[in-house]
This record gives C-alpha cells, sequence and structure tokens, in this order.
C-alpha cells in the first residue's frame, strides 16, 4: 500500500528521482543474480547493488521486503535519492556527524536480531525479529521525514503498521503508551563509547498508545526496496512521519507498553528545546533557529532548496490526536 499525498509545494521537476529510474533499479534487482548485468548499469545503478549490506541479511526479510514492492512508486513529490538518503544521517551512536554513521555502521550485526515486549501487553517475551514481523504485511510507504535540524526527505520505506504489530501482541486495557529503547553497544557503536556524545545511554522514545495505533505509524524494515542499511536503523526502526525525525528511532531492541509517559532521550537532555510530542510545527521554533521552512535533500550552497514547513508535516490526518491540545506547550 502506498500513502499518497498532493504536494503544493513539490520540489524543482530537475530534483526529482524519475519514475522510470526507481523502476528501472527494482527491475534490474529482480535480476541481479545476472552478473552481466553489472557492467550495463547506469552509474546510479551500480551505486546501490554495490552496497553489500542488503546481501547479508536474512534471506526471510530480504524476501518479505522484495515482496512488498509494488512496482510503482506513485508520489506526487520529489523522492531523495538513495545517495542522500543513506548517507547524511544522524545515528549518534556511530558518531555526531552526518556522514559519520555511513562510515562507521558497517561495526552494526542485525542478525540474528531479537526485540523484547514487556509491560501492559498480553503477549510478552523475546521475540526473534522474524518471529516478531510473523503474520504481519509488509507494505511500501512514501512519507517525508522532517528533521529538527530543518532538513528533510522523501523516502520510500519498506515496513509494517505499528498498529498491526501491537494488535498482536494485545495491550492490555492499562496501556496508554509505548516506550521504544534502541540497541546500545560499545563494542559495536562508537558514539557510545564516546565520552563526547552527552547521552544517556541508551538511546529512548515514546508515544502515546493512539499516536502508536495511527495508520500512518510505521515500523520500517527496508527503504528504496532493500532491507535497511545499518546506518538508517536496521533491522528495525520507528517512522512516525509528522514528527521531528528524532522520534522516530533506530535499531529498536525493546518495546514496553506502559501506563505512564515514559521519559525520551533528547526531552531528558534538553527539555527547553525537545519536546516529548516534537509534533512538527511551523509555528514553535527551536530556540536557535526557525521551523518555518526546510532544506529539501538534496541541495547545496548555491541551491539550498528551501521549501515552507507544514503543520504535522503535511500529515493533516493526524490533528484529530490532538484536538484541544496547546501544541505550543505541548510541543
Amino acid at each position: 500500500m502506498l500513502i499518497r499525498h498532493t504536494d503544493p509545494n513539490s520540489p524543482r521537476s530537475h530534483e526529482i528521482t524519475p519514475e522510470s529510474v526507481y523502476l528501472k533499479r527494482r527491475e534490474l534487482m529482480m535480476l541481479g543474480g545476472l552478473a552481466g548485468l553489472f557492467s550495463a548499469m547506469p552509474a546510479w545503478a551500480r551505486e546501490v547493488a554495490a552496497v553489500d549490506e542488503d546481501a547479508a541479511r536474512p534471506r526471510w526479510l530480504k524476501d518479505q521486503v522484495a515482496k512488498a514492492m509494488d512496482g510503482k512508486p506513485d508520489s506526487d513529490e520529489a523522492l531523495t535519492p538513495y545517495q542522500d538518503v543513506t548517507h547524511y544521517n544522524n545515528f549518534y551512536e556511530f558518531g555526531t556527524g552526518k556522514t559519520d554513521p555511513a562510515a562507521n555502521a558497517h561495526t552494526l550485526k542485525t542478525d540474528p536480531w531479537s526485540v523484547t515486549v514487556a509491560g501492559e501487553v498480553e503477549k510478552p517475551g523475546e521475540y526473534a525479529l522474524e518471529d516478531l514481523l510473523k503474520g504481519l504485511q509488509l507494505e511500501e510507504r512514501i512519507y517525508r521525514l522532517r528533521c529538527v535540524e530543518a532538513w528533510s526527505m522523501v523516502i520510500p520505506w519498506v515496513g509494517v503498521p505499528l498498529a498491526s504489530l501491537l494488535k498482536k501482541l494485545q495491550p492490555t486495557s492499562k496501556a496508554k503508551y509505548v516506550a521504544f529503547t534502541s540497541l546500545a553497544d560499545a563494542d559495536q557503536m562508537p558514539g557510545v563509547r564516546s565520552p563526547f556524545t552527552g547521552i544517556d545511554w541508551p538511546y529512548r522514545e515514546g508515544l502515546r498508545l493512539d499516536e502508536a495505533m495511527h495508520p500512518l505509524t510505521l515500523m520500517a524494515v527496508g527503504l528504496y526496496g532493500r532491507t535497511l542499511p545499518n546506518q538508517n536503523g536496521a533491522p528495525f526502526r520507528l517512522v512516525v512521519p509528522w514528527k521531528y525525525g528524532f522520534k522516530s528511532i533506530k535499531s529498536i531492541v525493546r518495546i514496553e507498553l506502559t501506563d505512564t509517559r515514559p521519559q525520551t532521550t533528547w526531552n531528558m537532555l534538553a527539555p527547553n528545546e525537545y519536546g516529548f510530542y516534537a509534533n512538527v510545527n511551523p509555528h514553535v521554533d527551536h530556540p536557535r533557529w526557525s521551523q518555518s521552512r526546510e532544506r529539501r535533500l538534496p541541495n547545496s550552497f548555491f541551491d539550498p532548496n528551501w521549501v515552507p514547513t507544514r503543520m504535522f508535516n503535511g500529515y493533516d490526518q493526524v490533528a484529530s490526536l490532538y484536538k484541544g491540545m496547546d501544541l505550543k506547550k505541548y510541543y
């Protein structure tokens, strides 16, 4: 299933990844067993095919991601090129620079991977990722990603609706929030053992239960028709498209349902700058910069590609979740 949105603020035509390019990439992936194709690929396809992280993923995951590809990235927006999506990241476990995750995340081991489910849920336990996803249908979703730092992307994710996963796990009547925890392994993650990040590891995030159950909320295992690269949160991450990107926690190892609001990493670190809700709101500035517009990648110094930021990142269908709330106070 694709989520379609008409966007009057789409970038200029020369920045759009052509539909034919994305479709051709998919065709080449399906025929990837033919070695002769590699030399015939255009440069963009050789770059994607040269990434070997997908080859290291378990067969069951690659097969499920491949089945989710419906063959038509139907969107009115520009898809951010694969190179930008995978080489311009915030993932402090691998360093604080934007290129650090791509440079350092090769140390992350994602197979096997297990997720602990705990708290107010009928089916707690430690689940292998395959068992956690068993019986759930992967879907492709093309979503905007808006960083609190005022840059943005448009990414074709592959994943399962979080609502489907939670229904499988059966929250109890006491559950009001969902808390998530990332892997924090100093042996694999140089940022975790660094004394300079200022973060109290592990990285933690949370949602209200109704936010988690909204149809837009996704647990992603892939992007651009491939399994997630390490630097993008492999093998299992959250995607909440109407919230700033730091809410979309990566490399999740624990999901806990609680009756109280969980503590979250950036809110604990700087509560005057990063609220629990973190809804994209162009009318609430960060203390150090405006949130009224964003740099849509790709861009450059001479062509910063500024576009207006929209309330809830343009996903107006979530507005009912916050009816009656002061969204300047609960930022």
